[in-house]
């Protein structure tokens, strides 16, 4: 038998899974937000396992890297409240994806649009965090790479689900689900936190014609 050679990669271990691992999981992150917030990407996963209570193996275990911890932060931050659910200030995706037919699901996506921009501009920590990306680009630019990899299906999966899943019912014809979710963000999402991040004000009467305008648009294209 063939000895294995000494600088083959052992496989990665997959990720603890159950309840007290999910709760690590979200305690890590939730720490490593705070740090990275206030003392940007140079810090250790050793402060970031002591904030969290945790050991840096487990750290490890969870994540891999430290690249790994910070998109999933990013990643995480930007989803909460685009994703909605009862703890957050996004729209509800259950009623967009139980949408009956066309008009219900014209009237459900343009009122998520609504929730979703006042969800974008009051997120101060999400804008907190892309302008975190954009001044540690320069020293760490493996942020980028780990960012453009987990691409935004990954960021967003929320959003994507319920895509995906009006897809399924037959409510939407969607060829390419990257696109679209990107597609969806440029007309409902990223025009409000564009005006946000730059500190210019954004009407309600023109965040209203965006919204609303976008909803159609989007569904001009992927209306089955």
């Amino acid at each position: 038998m063939n000895a294995q050679p000494s600088d083959v990669p052992a496989a990665p271990k997959p990720a603890p899974t159950g309840a007290r691992a999910a709760r690590k999981r979200q305690a890590v992150v939730r720490a490593a937000r705070d740090l990275f917030l206030r003392e940007g990407f140079g810090v250790g996963m050793d402060a970031i396992a002591a904030e969290a209570g945790v050991s840096k193996v487990t750290v490890y275990n969870h994540f891999g890297s430290k690249e790994a911890l910070f998109t999933a932060v990013v990643a995480g931050a930007l989803d909460e409240p685009l994703a909605g659910g009862e703890e957050a200030e996004g729209p509800d995706l259950a009623l967009l994806v139980a949408a009956d037919g066309p008009d219900a699901l014209k009237a459900a996506l343009t009122d998520a649009g609504r929730a979703w921009a006042l969800a974008v501009r009051a997120d101060d920590e999400g804008r907190a965090l892309r302008t975190l990306v954009a001044t540690e680009l320069h020293r760490f630019p493996e942020l980028g790479r780990a960012w453009r990899a987990h691409g935004p299906a990954g960021h967003h999966p929320a959003v994507a689900d319920a895509l995906r899943t009006l897809a399924d019912r037959g409510l939407l014809e969607i060829p390419d689900l990257e696109v679209a979710v990107l597609q969806l963000y440029s007309l409902l999402v990223f025009p409000q936190m564009v005006f946000e991040q730059y500190g210019t004000e954004l009407t309600e009467e023109l965040s209203e014609r965006l919204v609303t305008d976008g909803a159609e648009m989007f569904l001009r294209r992927y209306a089955a």
